[in-house]
């Protein structure tokens, strides 16, 4: 298991706050060498505590219908169908889950019609898949990737 600091969990709330920060910035704000956070960026990137990622708003690149998806599988056959839904660029999140579904998952679609071809056309042909429970996103409250408390 990765051990963080107190620097190393500073300049993830920075970071958090504001990816484009420069190390500098942050040197300066934590009151260390710009060296240290370069050093501490670079090995929490190695043991993947964080990734940089451009996050997006779906509506405004033309995917305008958010689905989750729960599924109900063929015993054994949960990571074979999860490996074969990693293949759908619409889909941006699975997992296996406790309950009534043992996948969910999360899906972008330029139109309803692409979310029912999807589930009529695709989703039908993977094998083990018994059911799938269809919810489409309304309103959305929050979409957030923040972990760390913001403590400014």
């Amino acid at each position: 298991m990765v051990k963080l600091d107190d620097v190393d969990m500073s300049i993830l709330q920075l970071l958090q706050d504001n990816g484009k920060r420069s190390y500098t910035d942050i040197a300066k704000r934590i009151n260390v060498s710009e060296g240290t956070v370069r050093t501490r960026i670079n090995r929490m990137l190695k043991e993947r505590v964080f990734e940089f990622i451009i996050h997006m708003d779906p509506n405004k690149i033309g995917l305008n219908v958010q689905a989750i998806i729960g599924i109900k599988t063929q015993l054994g056959k949960q990571e074979t169908i999860a490996t074969k839904l990693n293949e759908y660029p619409e889909v941006r999140f699975i997992g296996a889950f406790s309950g009534r579904h043992d996948l969910i998952l999360q899906a972008y679609f330029k139109n309803n019609e692409d979310l029912v071809n999807f589930v009529n056309k695709e989703l039908s042909k993977i094998d083990g898949i018994l059911a799938a429970d269809v919810s489409i996103e309304l309103k959305q409250y929050k979409d957030s990737f923040s972990y760390i408390n913001n403590q400014e």
